[in-house]
């Protein structure tokens, strides 16, 4: 599922979290598509680590995780057997039949999954029905009676080591009903599984940002509490349970949802001033993030594309702002020769250098034949995308702050006429550089097409501002005279760096069928079937 609507379900969950209400329900929603609040935990945690969650809305979302998980552990408490058979052999032809046209492939082996998971608690059924006899094993059981304690510690153990409170819930209730485990053991083992399928994600993001660890560490806290609350009242839960009509069979998995509602309930009204005490004990280092350092590439991700891929393109996002920090501040050096703000461009192309590197190396790793058509589509845009804010940014290092340098050092001064020249270039490929983000974000044609037209627009502008510079230098000014060179080479770039960042136009207006069109009718003969000659002599010049 991840495979099919990671970058959707990504999108979901950040949608759903401007209210702690709405982002509860958001976190029921996802867990019943995944079928697991420890894959929903780690979305929630990355999504922190990365700064587009708040600790709150992440903390709603978890709370409501844990109610989605009981759902399906109610669903799958049901005699599903019927069903095993007819979602693996579902499964098989959906994904024999669209295995190389992406989401319909990963729902196929979704299905095989879930009706193997079906199978599974079947057997296990059949495999406890002896135990029933095993008397060393009730001996042991029962012996848990008295001491719920350790029934709990024993249950988070194998819960964390199992990686799926819904696992153990089930397997408990498979117990319970075949005689081998006693009811109350039960339910304090359900007490066990609650914590720890907490302590799993919290393990999982040890290694990750601090922002990463806060909210499956909140998610542990109201756990603990609610377990410490539960453990002693477990006889008058039980009775309370079975009079308003639950029954042995089923007693575990009501008492599961009924558990993590209560606290949803209290920890709903309770999860900001949570969210400030983990915030206070996983204190992030406040030593200055290195911008060079990738921030939105997650290996785990890449087992799942669509979700990779939308990491990688805010990893590129993150390369066109520093690349329009460069743009920006180079007028300003130019300008004001200053050589201190030549130096700071200097890094900033180091640090495109780097990221571009780490872009790569991700994209490498990514398995191409996990892409349906459209992702590998995506995954060749922002491929490209990268080397060209890459080599836009080597452009300027390279060859502008050269440039800059070099009439900091010799003194030169630009002539008025030609400095607002340079100027009003700089200030329309600075326009179309944002235009190209947005272009590269939505994916519109529209805008793409405009992009495309823009790179005619400063053909024109160049040709003009050439021809008023050597009109300059035929009157005499000393100051064009002087930096001739600086001011045609300059202009020269900036072409060169908008002709990068509307690349990024041509596969999106080529996929939307825009592209051919666009330039046969170039190709077509005048409407009245004349066919227009010029000159000799102008075809010659």
């Amino acid at each position: 599922m991840t495979r099919a609507f990671g970058a959707d379900l990504h999108s979901f969950v950040a949608a759903g979290t401007n209210n702690r209400f709405l982002a509860f329900f958001t976190g029921i929603g996802v867990t019943g598509v995944l079928q697991s609040s420890t894959a929903t935990a780690l979305i929630v945690a990355a999504f922190c680590g990365q700064g587009i969650l708040s600790v709150t809305g992440g903390i709603a979302v978890m709370l409501g995780a844990d109610v989605g998980t009981t759902l399906v552990a109610q669903l799958l408490s049901f005699d599903l057997s019927w069903l095993a058979p007819v979602l693996v052999m579902g499964g098989y032809v959906i994904h024999s039949t669209y295995k190389r046209t992406g989401k319909w492939g990963h729902i196929g082996k979704f299905l095989v999954g879930l009706g193997i998971m079906l199978f599974a608690l079947i057997w296990i059924k059949q495999s406890a029905a002896p135990l029933a006899e095993a008397e060393i094993l009730i001996e042991v059981f029962q012996a848990l009676e008295k001491d719920m304690i350790f029934a709990v510690l024993i249950a988070a153990i194998v819960t964390w080591l199992m990686h799926s409170s819904l696992a153990m819930v089930l397997l408990l209730m498979t117990l319970v009903h075949s005689g081998v485990l006693p009811i109350m053991v039960g339910m304090a083992m359900v007490l066990g599984a609650n914590l720890g399928g907490a302590i799993t994600p919290l393990v999982t993001t040890m290694t990750d940002k601090k922002e990463a660890g806060r909210v499956p560490l909140a998610n542990l806290f109201f756990r603990f509490a609610g377990v410490i609350i539960a453990l002693p009242f477990l006889h008058q839960i039980t009775a309370l349970l079975l009079e308003y009509g639950s029954v042995n069979t089923r007693l575990l998995v009501d008492f599961h949802m009924v558990f993590n509602i209560v606290i949803a309930a209290i920890g709903l009204p309770l999860a900001k001033p949570m969210g400030a005490l983990v915030s206070r004990l996983l204190v992030t280092e406040d030593d200055g993030e290195d911008p060079s350092k990738p921030r939105y590439l997650d290996h785990k991700e890449l087992d799942s594309p669509s979700v990779a891929l939308s990491a990688v393109m805010r990893e590129s996002l993150r390369m066109a702002d520093e690349l329009q920090r460069m743009l920006e501040e180079t007028v300003m050096a130019l300008r004001e020769n200053n050589l201190v703000l030549v130096g700071k461009i200097r890094k900033r192309d180091n640090t495109i250098d780097r990221l571009n590197s780490a872009v790569k190396h991700y994209m490498a790793k990514m398995t191409r034949e996990s892409l349906d058509p459209e992702e590998a589509q995506d995954y060749m845009i922002i491929l490209g995308y990268a080397s060209n804010i890459e080599s836009a940014g080597d452009t300027i290092d390279k060859s502008i702050m050269d440039m800059a340098e070099k009439k900091i050092r010799d003194k030169l001064k630009f002539s008025e006429k030609g400095w607002a020249e340079i100027q009003k270039i700089h200030d329309f490929v600075l326009a179309s550089m944002k235009k190209s983000q947005s272009v590269f974000m939505s994916g519109d044609y529209l805008l793409a097409r405009e992009l495309l037209e823009s790179k005619e627009k400063l053909r024109v502008m160049e040709q003009e501002t050439t021809r008023a510079h050597l009109e300059r230098i035929r009157e005499g000014v000393p100051e064009t005279i002087a930096t001739s060179s600086l001011h045609l080479d300059i202009i020269r770039d900036y072409r060169r760096i908008h002709s990068y960042m509307a690349a990024v136009a041509y596969p999106i207006l080529e996929e939307a069928g825009q592209l051919r069109s666009s330039r046969l009718r170039k190709l077509k003969k005048p409407t009245t079937g004349e066919v227009k000659v010029k000159p000799k002599k102008e075809q010659e010049s």
